[in-house]
């Protein structure tokens, strides 16, 4: 990755996290927490790796993507607006009665996702079926799937991925974003799912630990899933929930509430300043 590339990437990432705080605060409600601590994980996928056309959102062999953790839609949609599948303005009308943005993604009504989700460990089994369509139809496209920390808690989750290694579906990336936290506090407290990549292993995925943050630790992780054969692959990112909002960094509370004007303000003013000391480098 050039230093041309990487800059990029960081402007589009404060850019995702703008449209994240727009989104939540015009519809006063939504999961801003989640959303930030993906949000690099979004800009990378739409930006670097996915094999997408925005003008043709159905193309037949386009790269899938399922964000397993529905709720965080706000950061999938920022990043989808800013890649041209949809206005940037329309991100404000997020939850709204008759917007294509609603609280979880439909695959119905929103250019450019690929699975409706929404109900907790049911996405990778629906990226894992995909997966294995697509190698029966000779397809080079590939599946991505984004799972919450708190979400491998489902036992389902687990039975999709002995589904992925049984089928060796290489072509099947699952990433879990490991903020380590979910709706009740920390995860390790609240049913500790450590250690995740050991599990992850056991169950027959190869698999990376990565700073979940650091664009070139993805771009590393993402290289050697495409080249790994034989088994799908894994990749844990370790990441802060509410990243980039200073007041919304590591606090669980932050997992499904909307600014209110004032720290909507607070927010954005951050998130400008850390734009203009990106674009400064």
């Amino acid at each position: 990755m050039t230093a041309s590339q990487k800059k990029q990437l960081m402007v589009l990432a404060c850019k995702v996290r703008m449209g994240i705080i727009e989104g939540t605060h015009a519809a006063k409600a939504g999961h801003p927490g989640g959303s930030l601590s993906a949000a690099d994980l979004f800009t990378y996928l739409y930006f670097q790796e996915l094999k997408v056309k925005p003008e043709d959102p159905q193309w037949e062999d386009r790269d899938r993507f399922v964000l397993s953790k529905g709720h965080t839609a706000p950061g999938l949609y920022a990043a989808l607006a800013h890649r041209g599948f949809f206005p940037v303005e329309e991100l404000l009308t997020l939850r709204q009665i008759g917007s294509r943005l609603q609280g979880h993604p439909n695959m119905n009504e929103t250019p450019g996702v690929d699975m409706s989700t929404g109900s907790l460990g049911q996405g990778v089994s629906a990226a894992a079926g995909m997966a294995l369509a697509a190698k029966y139809q000779g397809k080079d496209c590939r599946v991505y799937a984004l799972l919450g920390d708190g979400e491998i808690q489902e036992g389902q989750v687990w039975e999709a991925l002995m589904f992925a290694h049984h089928y060796k579906l290489d072509n099947l990336c699952v990433i879990i974003d490991n903020n380590g936290l979910q709706i009740d506090g920390r995860v390790d407290e609240v049913m500790n799912p450590y250690p995740i990549a050991g599990k992850l292993r056991a169950f027959g995925l190869e698999t990376a630990e990565i700073d979940g943050h650091d664009f070139e630790q993805m771009e590393a992780a993402f290289a050697q899933a495409r080249q790994t054969k034989g088994a799908p692959f894994a990749i844990v990112m370790r990441t802060t929930k509410g990243k980039g909002v200073s007041f919304m960094e590591d606090q669980a509370g932050w997992h499904g509430k909307a600014p209110n004007d004032q720290e909507y303000q607070t927010a954005m003013e951050e998130l400008r300043a850390q734009l203009a000391e990106v674009e400064a480098m």
